[in-house]
């Protein structure tokens, strides 16, 4: 009970400096949230696709971790809800919202038709919309008994969510810096979703007393995941950069000042190199507390890479992100907390199918 005070005291703190950090710097304020926002909704997306990446593969490894992950889907609804703040911000975040912005935008582009009809406010957010309603679907549909490990459901889910996860990345991250594109990014978010997904369900698999075994094909997937990211990154700053195209590489400029140079080679290092190399032993991976270290780090690291993608997009963002971006983490984490403790209801299963293996 007393943790619980803590977490109700962290979540009205966290709402009171919120709501003076508006005061402050509205926009600085919204691209924090739409962080911490995307990376809370993405463990939730994140989660399910890997239950149903486990539908297709089989394998002991999902069993330890379907059940906390559909839980968390659960409250698909209510992240649904959160995003309202982005929505009724949109002018604040986007500048392609603002008048002056969007003139800018059409003089800009050689081709103005699609993007700037793609970029309206009311188009956005009726996109928005759609993106929500179909994982709040997915989420329910994922929890029905008949369906939770139906393996043409899991192959239609993970289309799905790979093509709306892409969109909702171009509408929702990339278009804060309207004229730079990357066909690569939809691909990226979805990926270092399931990555942080992964890592949090490792740390629920330890939690409930999986064996070596299964912590060990938990590791090894952690290390697909980890190397795929890094894969993606790398290729699209390659490409991005050796090409040298003004639309292009300003997306990275504005990376390279006010310190984010500097966390950039950090989540090269504690996002990548180390994971990597602790994932290649496999005495680490069958050991919990180095492994459910390694997965809380990754957590870790996978927010403030989070971060790396949001906010200097911003341009009203400078050094004020410092003290910033926490408030809407801790406002959104204290409350997850919360209903995390309110989970006591098991998610139905079949369990005729609990021992069966998928080849």
């Amino acid at each position: 009970m007393k943790r619980q005070h803590i977490a109700f005291a962290a979540l009205l703190v966290g709402v009171a400096a919120c709501l003076f950090a508006w005061r402050v710097d509205a926009a600085a304020l919204l691209a924090a949230y739409l962080a911490a926002w995307w990376f809370c909704i993405g463990l939730l997306l994140g989660g399910l696709a890997n239950v149903w990446l486990h539908n297709l593969t089989g394998g002991e490894w999902g069993e330890a971790i379907r059940a906390p992950l559909l839980r968390n889907a659960r409250w698909m609804w209510l992240a649904t809800l959160l995003f309202l703040p982005i929505a009724f911000g949109v002018s604040h975040l986007y500048p392609w919202a603002q008048v002056e912005g969007a003139a800018h935008l059409r003089q800009a582009l050689s081709a103005p038709g699609f993007k700037s009809t793609w970029l309206q406010p009311g188009f956005f957010l009726v996109r928005s919309a759609v993106y929500l309603l179909i994982w709040c679907a997915l989420a329910g549909f994922s929890m029905q008994p008949s369906l939770q490990r139906a393996r043409l459901f899991s192959a239609f889910a993970l289309i799905v969510y790979g093509f709306t996860v892409s969109l909702a990345a171009v509408d929702w991250i990339m278009s804060l810096m309207p004229l730079w594109y990357s066909s690569a990014f939809g691909l990226l978010a979805g990926t270092a979703q399931m990555l942080a997904a992964m890592a949090l369900a490792i740390v629920y698999a330890i939690r409930g007393g999986a064996p070596p075994s299964t912590l060990r094909d938990l590791g090894n997937l952690l290390l697909m995941y980890v190397m795929t990211w890094a894969y993606l990154a790398f290729v699209q700053f390659l490409i991005i950069w050796a090409e040298n195209l003004p639309h292009e590489i300003g997306w990275y400029l504005v990376r390279v000042r006010d310190g984010w140079l500097g966390l950039a080679w950090a989540l090269a290092l504690l996002l990548f190199f180390v994971p990597q190399l602790v994932l290649l032993s496999r005495r680490a991976k069958e050991t919990p507390s180095v492994l459910g270290a390694l997965a809380l780090g990754v957590l870790a690291m996978s927010m403030f890479y989070t971060w790396w993608l949001i906010l200097p997009s911003v341009s009203a963002v400078s050094h004020s992100w410092l003290w910033l971006a926490p408030l809407p983490l801790v406002a959104l984490g204290a409350l997850a907390w919360l209903l995390h403790r309110r989970q006591a209801i098991p998610v139905e299963d079949d369990r005729r199918h609990a021992g069966e293996r998928h080849v």
